[in-house]
């Protein structure tokens, strides 16, 4: 039988679909195939943190306004501007997502500062520096964000499981943070440097009260974080305000994140009663959290692998420190790595294979000494 032109269509657009949605397709396949050896019954409705969800959420809408209406981006064009050479340059716009991760998440500084940095490297005329700085920015996003609950999604979920304080959470991290933090400057000021001179343009920020709606946003949250405010409530409030004021924002958040730790949380449960996956599971991380959770991240990613750690696991310190530093590695070790890749495989398609190569060079590197860090902390 001849495929009809709507047929092919609606299989091209699934294709895509998974193409460009691979963890959550992975995710729903799971949970569909959990779901046949655990039947749909009332434990179903325990499995998902509403909680991490509902904050998650906010973060979201929060650091995408900001985004959309140019905050980041201005504050890294006042910064460049105070750069003379190349290597103050690199430096710059590799710290940039470093510490903007700690607040806005891994993936917000990533799409916000590797567009930024391909433009400014093109306008200096300096497109021998792409490679470089943007496997540096991608590593520094991944690195700086291991510092706060709310730098990554796994430490937002793995914070509110564990019940730490905010605090104990960044001090855990502190040491890993700061020894990649100095490895990053070094590995900044390694390129040749020469004098360099960008006429960047004044970015126009958006509307002033917008902004100032968003920060309050950014301050509920930071209160959800602290344990002082319900994050349902918070989530809440803020689809209300979106609703009212910017509905558009609501269809630029990343719903398939949301999918697929919904569905994570369907196999997890799931998975958790059966007894001897349950079993097999708790046997091989017990005393082994942080290498089970680096080695597992490097296939599924250090998000599903932190969700799926968690449900054998109550050794929050290990898990945190395992899933964070499971992101270095592999390209598919932190989601987040794949959109610096997609932005510099459509701009430079020839400098796919070297960015590839420097990529895998640079975060095994830091993986190993992370991990060596991980055994004297």
């Amino acid at each position: 039988m001849v495929k009809t032109e709507n047929e092919r269509s609606l299989a091209q657009r699934v294709k895509a679909f998974i193409k460009g949605e691979a963890v959550l397709t992975v995710a729903v396949v799971l949970a569909l195939l959990s779901a046949i050896a655990v039947p749909p019954d009332a434990g179903y409705a325990g499995y998902i943190d509403w909680d991490t969800l509902a904050l998650l959420f906010s973060l979201m809408a929060v650091t995408k306004g900001l985004q959309m209406l140019g905050l980041f981006a201005a504050l890294g064009a006042a910064l460049l501007r105070r750069t003379a050479t190349t290597r103050r340059m690199v430096l710059a716009l590799v710290a940039l997502p470093f510490f903007f991760s700690m607040l806005i998440t891994n993936d917000v500084s990533l799409i916000t500062f590797v567009p930024f940095a391909l433009t400014v490297l093109r306008m200096a005329g300096q497109d021998r520096l792409v490679i470089p700085t943007v496997v540096l920015q991608t590593a520094a996003a991944n690195l700086g964000s291991m510092l706060t609950p709310m730098g990554n999604p796994q430490n937002l979920y793995l914070y509110n499981r564990s019940g730490m304080g905010f605090g104990e959470f960044c001090a855990l991290m502190l040491p890993y943070v700061a020894v990649s933090g100095v490895c990053i400057a070094v590995l900044c000021v390694l390129p040749r440097s020469v004098a360099v001179h960008t006429d960047l343009p004044r970015i126009q920020l958006g509307d002033k009260r917008r902004m100032a709606l968003f920060a309050l946003g950014g301050l509920l949250c930071l209160g959800c974080i602290a344990k002082l405010l319900p994050p349902l409530g918070v989530a809440a409030l803020t689809a209300v305000v979106l609703v009212l004021f910017d509905r558009s924002l609501l269809a630029k958040i990343d719903y398939s994140l949301l999918g697929t730790f919904i569905a994570f949380f369907v196999f997890i449960g799931n998975m958790g009663r059966i007894e001897s996956f349950q079993n097999f599971l708790s046997g091989i991380l017990a005393g082994h959290e942080v290498a089970v959770a680096v080695l597992a991240s490097q296939v599924i990613s250090n998000v599903p692998a932190a969700l799926l750690l968690s449900g054998y696991s109550s050794a929050w310190p290990q898990l945190i420190v395992g899933c964070n530093l499971g992101g270095l590695g592999t390209l598919i070790a932190s989601m987040a790595s794949l959109i610096s890749y997609k932005l510099v495989a459509k701009q430079y398609p020839e400098k796919r294979p070297r960015y590839f190569f420097w990529f895998t060079v640079c975060n095994v590197g830091l993986l190993v000494l992370l991990l060596a860090v991980s055994l004297v902390v």
